[in-house]
């Protein structure tokens, strides 16, 4: 299991060795390394620097500002953004689903942009969003995308919208999202030094059908990377874009 891939096709290309299959929890994009930030689509786009100032701007969480720094630099660009994101995106995307073995079941991260999924995900590749399946004798339930937050990543839906996909699925064995359940120890991140949004709507779902796990991604560095609640042990799979290694669930 890997999440949070943001752009590493190399390591993405091992990760299911030896494996039954590869699950995926999204955020294949790398728009920006909050590490790095040479890498990503904005310093291709618009420089180190500028990428420089808007993560200094959006850890002191002057989301406003960063938003204004961005307008005036795809003023500045004059391209039409839309088109430029999308192109990017997709050389990212033909170069990632290439790499993923065959089986691997996918959802989508907040970064991502399930429009385009279809174009890249070959036979292999299973895309789940609010839908179950059965691997090895346990049922598998996946809900894609994030809440809404100032940051309006590319997938970013209502509570309810939300709330809605994870009801769908019923009782699971395996709940696998990419965002954590609503849980301070899990949503805080202790670098960026902020709270995620996690899901109240998968916490509930927890408490009242008590699946074996809980597996997630979405922050980077959390505060805990497992917990149990109740019956359930939630795990955090990781970064997969700093770590190069995936969780092994084994059953």
């Amino acid at each position: 299991m890997v999440s949070d891939v943001h752009g590493n096709a190399r390591d993405l290309a091992r990760a299911g060795e030896g494996a039954d299959a590869l699950i995926c929890l999204g955020d294949l994009v790398l728009f920006l390394d909050y590490h790095d930030h040479s890498r990503g689509i904005f310093p291709d786009l618009f420089g180190v620097g500028n990428a420089d100032r808007i993560v200094k701007l959006r850890t002191a969480r002057r989301f406003a500002e960063a938003r204004t720094l961005a307008a005036d630099l795809w003023a500045e660009l004059g391209v039409d953004r839309a088109t430029a994101i999308e192109e990017a995106v997709r050389r990212q995307y033909k170069e990632l689903f290439a790499a993923f073995p065959t089986p691997t079941y996918a959802t989508y991260g907040n970064v991502d942009i399930p429009a385009l999924w279809p174009e890249y995900a070959g036979p292999g590749t299973t895309v789940l969003d609010g839908q179950r399946i059965e691997l090895g004798g346990l049922v598998l339930g996946f809900v894609g995308g994030g809440l809404r937050t100032p940051m309006r990543t590319p997938y970013e839906i209502s509570d309810e919208e939300y709330a809605a996909k994870v009801e769908a699925l019923g009782e699971v064995d395996v709940l696998c999202t990419h965002i954590p359940p609503d849980v301070p120890e899990l949503t805080y991140d202790t670098v960026a030094r902020r709270f995620e949004r996690g899901s109240r709507a998968l916490l509930d779902a927890i408490h009242r059908t008590r699946p074996r796990y809980a597996l997630f991604g979405h922050v980077h560095q959390p505060l805990a990377q497992r917990m149990r609640i109740g019956a359930t042990e939630c795990v955090n799979v990781g970064h997969f874009a700093s770590t190069g290694r995936p969780y092994t669930l084994r059953w």
